[in-house]
């Protein structure tokens, strides 16, 4: 075996380069968005056990919907790159180019093995340029094929080394080859087949061994004319060795997906639901396909699901011609490389063994997969294709005649698959790019129109999204899945009545309920949300609400374990004021994933209508130990503890508000909140800080602009509160006690009673019946020395609060006076002393510093009504409703302010009496 030199070396790393540089400016595309952007895996806070219990897409191993492909080691180095880039695309592709040119130069190690130097290199650049490799190294989830690679044809490598002299076994290669076979595996599945190539290669090639003079051997020792030789029983061991480990590793493989395999749909690959022989001629027929897409890689698709290759249902059928012509000369090929001896031989066998070896766990021969075909499958098969045209042109090569057309032919060929490389490339930029890419090799594939109207959809153009879903539809009447895309952009465009009929139309796709038959195992479990989509649309009209219900329960029935609907059907319970119920649905969903932060939150929410804020507490608490930056969780859990009065509880909860703005910035509500915590701890410029910030982010924020006005009122800085008072009955011009707040200033402060009698006057308006307003009011008519109209207004104010002591005693005073005959001389209530009047009402104690906050909404994580996967979503908005709240700093104020009122108000009947 020759060594790999740095020219070599150099030459296929840049060719690479060239090919794939404009990868680095593609984004996150199709899969990569359940693999990277949707997979909680990545991210730090997720502990790293949890990947080795998750599928490849984030999804425990347990759970019915996984795909159970278990590749950690791939997520692992996922990982890796969001630790220094999080969700940048551009090192997740570069990482994918440096695995492809390492793939590449151990490549060209293996064909040494196999051919001369110069057909090696050869091998190994066509390798490296192959057009059907983009779906691998440009598509970021293809980074399994490229590691499940590398450790495969190390694992390779290593067991051409276990031949010792005179024919000994050299154990140490073989312990290594097993070990990085379990690491390929880990990569991705289909690592596991380099033991069958190294088996091949045992007897066929380190041994010399053909067919005819195995079956010789055989048949000798069967009929007992021979013993075994001493060079076969090396090699049994050996090969013994390498299948007690692979089937340790099978055995080990099949307790980690729990002895289930994946649920696929008619959807993902017809042909796995088809009849006899149906079935067996697809898939047959499937193997040529394939080998086409390597021989002639012009027409490359993202997705052949669906009807993308229609089924063959006829021995008649004209694409069997194509299938018999494959297994013919794969056959020839076959025989010739097992019945002849040489070198010639020997190459063509390994080149077969690893086009068709490494395929098999995708060839649907054995078990179905999700697919049909899938360009990313055929990396490591393309490896046996590249040898078997490297040796080919180097046999013709060899003949003068046509030596100069081989090279022209294939200096042809390399630049064509680079350039197409290069321009296949650009087709991954982005999902539109990509879908629409696909859109013209495959018409019949309602996937791709989906997918392209997913794109749409991403970027809000619901317009023209709604066509591609309606052409999905049409391609594929009972694609479930198109009929629920239709509803949602129809319900994104606010038509929903033809939302609901789409719904209801996919609705009527699903399968009913077979008694004693599994369900899940007829339909993708993401298809069950068409009745969640259903409930939650038809739940907006209260009248149908019941009817909401009954769709969720309907879902639940054919999956118990369908979590999305007991979360669902919580949130529609507490809507219906049922919180008892929403609990044990909570719950329920609790039992199918206690790592669920958003549940815990949900049931916190629950707790909270049910009026037990501890509990509530201990929910939030829970939520933010499983994601410490579940910000509805941060916001609501400081709110509770802000209202809960405890003191001791105030720092926990501001620092919860500080991280809450930390991770959403632009959200007044959360400098809003910080003020009034602040307030509460008596840090006046603290709490002005905060509010200022708020109503910079949110100009109309009724709350924080009151209680800004309100602050400045509390801290003796009454004039600057009249500016804030204006702003605020700008945006609310029946904002009661801003009006209240106003007219108390103006009085008091800037002397303007004509101002004053206004407000109080559009209070009355707003609410005939409001014993504050009316009262400040008949003041007014005091300050303007109409006695017998102040006197009506007291008994109609007295009407209305017969029990309030003050305005009775103010009723006997204006009473008194009138009665008087000194009241021409002088002024019962000078102007300097309104206050001391308001003082039995005490405006400022009784109608603004008792209302120190206004109401903080909570609010519930739900699904949304999403393609295939649920995904949080905030609902509720800032209500203006006010809440009183009072703290033991503020009542002692309250009651300071009382006796003062009464001092004054005594002094004021002493004038009265003429003492």
């Amino acid at each position: 075996m020759a060594d790999i030199n740095l020219k070599e070396v150099t030459l296929i790393v840049g060719v690479i380069t060239a090919c794939y540089w404009n990868s680095l400016f593609c984004g996150f595309v199709f899969d990569d968005v359940s693999a990277i952007l949707d997979n909680k895996d990545l991210h730090p806070s997720t502990p790293l056990k949890t990947l080795f219990q998750n599928d490849f897409w984030g999804t425990p191993m347990s759970e019915e919907r996984s795909h159970k492909s278990y590749r950690p080691l791939t997520v692992l180095t996922f990982r890796l790159n969001y630790l220094f880039s999080e969700l940048k695309p551009m090192s997740y592709h570069l990482l994918n180019m440096i695995f492809h040119a390492v793939v590449s130069v151990i490549f060209l190690k293996v064909c040494k093995l196999f051919l001369k130097n110069r057909s090696s290199m050869i091998a190994s650049l066509l390798f490296a340029v192959h057009p059907v490799h983009t779906e691998a190294v440009t598509g970021v989830v293809g980074r399994a094929e490229l590691l499940s690679s590398i450790f495969f044809l190390a694992a390779f490598l290593s067991y051409t080394k276990s031949k010792g002299p005179d024919n000994s076994i050299v154990w140490t290669p073989i312990a290594l080859t097993v070990f990085l076979v379990a690491v390929a595996t880990l990569c991705k599945e289909q690592g596991i087949t380099v033991v069958g190539i190294c088996c091949v290669y045992e007897v066929f090639i380190a041994q010399g061994y053909t067919l005819p003079l195995l079956c010789t051997a055989a048949g000798q020792f069967l009929r007992g004319k021979g013993s075994i030789p001493f060079s076969m029983l090396q090699t049994l061991i050996k090969l013994i060795v390498l299948m007690f480990s692979t089937l340790l590793l099978v055995v080990i493989r099949v307790q980690v997906i729990q002895s289930q395999l994946p649920v696929f749909t008619r959807f993902d690959n017809p042909a796995a639901v088809s009849p006899t022989p149906t079935r067996q001629l697809t898939f047959n027929y499937l193997l040529p396909v394939n080998a086409w897409l390597l021989l002639n890689p012009s027409e490359l698709c993202c997705d052949w699901t669906m009807g993308t290759i229609p089924l063959i249902e006829s021995l008649l059928d004209i694409r069997n011609l194509a299938t018999f012509t494959f297994f013919c000369f794969l056959g020839a090929l076959g025989v010739f490389s097992l019945r002849y001896p040489g070198d010639s031989s020997k190459t063509v066998l390994m080149a077969l063994c690893l086009m068709a070896l490494p395929f098999i766990p995708a060839s649907n021969l054995f078990f179905p997969v999700g697919f049909v075909v899938a360009e990313r499958v055929l990396y490591v098969p393309s490896m046996g294709f590249c040898i078997l045209v490297a040796h080919g042109w180097q046999k013709i090569s060899n003949k003068s005649v046509l030596k100069k057309l081989s090279w022209v032919c294939l200096s042809v060929v390399i630049l064509t698959h680079a350039l197409k490389t290069l321009h296949r490339n650009w087709d991954w930029e982005s999902e539109y790019t990509l879908f629409m890419s696909a859109l013209k090799v495959n018409k019949n594939n309602a996937k791709l129109w989906n997918n392209v109207g997913h794109a749409l959809e991403n970027e809000k153009n619901f317009e023209k999204a709604l066509k591609y879903f309606l052409q999905a539809t049409h391609v594929q009447p009972d694609d479930i899945g198109a009929h629920m895309n239709v509803g949602r952009t129809y319900k994104n465009l606010n038509r929903t009545k033809e939302a609901e009929e789409s719904y209801m139309m996919a609705k009527s796709l699903m399968p009913q309920i077979i008694p004693g038959k599994k369900y899940a195992a007829r339909i993708a479990p993401n298809h069950l949300n068409v009745y969640i989509n259903l409930a939650n649309l038809i739940r907006a009209n209260e009248s149908r609400l019941e009817e909401a219900d009954q769709l969720y329960r309907q879902a639940i029935s054919m999956r118990p374990d369908f979590k999305q609907a007991y979360i669902s059907r919580g949130e529609l319970l507490l809507k219906m004021n049922k919180p008892l119920k929403a609990k044990e649905a909570y719950l329920k969903a609790l039992e199918l994933d206690r790592n669920n932060a958003d549940l815990w939150y949900n049931l916190a929410i629950v707790h909270i209508e049910l009026k037990e804020p501890n509990e509530a507490l201990k929910n939030f608490n829970h939520a933010l130990e499983l994601n410490p930056k579940h910000k509805l969780a941060l916001f609501n859990s400081a709110i509770l503890m802000q209202e809960s009065g405890e003191v001791k509880l105030r720092p926990e909860a501001r620092r919860r508000l500080l991280s809450y703005v930390n991770e959403e910035p632009q959200d007044a509500n959360g400098y809003f909140n910080l003020g009034m915590l602040a307030m509460d701890d008596s840090k006046d410029t603290e709490a002005e800080i905060w509010m200022k910030k708020a109503i910079k982010l949110q100009a109309d924020f009724r709350s924080a602009l009151f209680n800004l006005a309100l602050l400045y009122s509390q801290t003796a800085k009454e004039l600057k509160a009249l500016p804030i008072l204006e702003e605020l009955l700008k945006y609310y011009p029946d904002h009661i006690k801003g009006l209240i707040l106003k007219g108390d200033i103006l009085m008091n402060q800037k002397k303007d009673i004509h101002g004053a009698k206004k407000c109080f006057e559009k209070i009355l308006e707003l609410d005939p019946t409001n014993v504050q307003g009316k009262h400040n009011l008949c003041v007014v008519y005091f300050e303007e020395k109409d006695l017998l109209k102040a006197e009506r207004c007291l008994v109609e104010t007295l009407a209305l609060a017969p029990h309030e002591e003050y305005i009775q005693r103010h009723l006997s005073i204006v009473r008194d006076k009138i009665s008087s005959s000194s009241f021409a001389e002088q002024s019962i209530f000078p102007a300097d002393k309104t206050s001391v009047v308001e003082e039995g009402d005490r405006i400022p104690t009784e109608s603004v510093n008792g209302i120190l906050s206004e109401s903080r909404p909570t609010q519930i994580i739900k699904t949304g009504d999403n393609k295939s996967q649920s995904k949080s979503k905030q609902l509720g908005k800032n209500t203006d409703k006010e809440m009183p709240h009072k703290t033991t700093k503020d009542i002692k104020e309250i009651e300071k302010k009382r006796v003062a009122a009464l001092k004054r108000l005594e002094e004021i009947e002493r004038i009265l009496n003429g003492e």
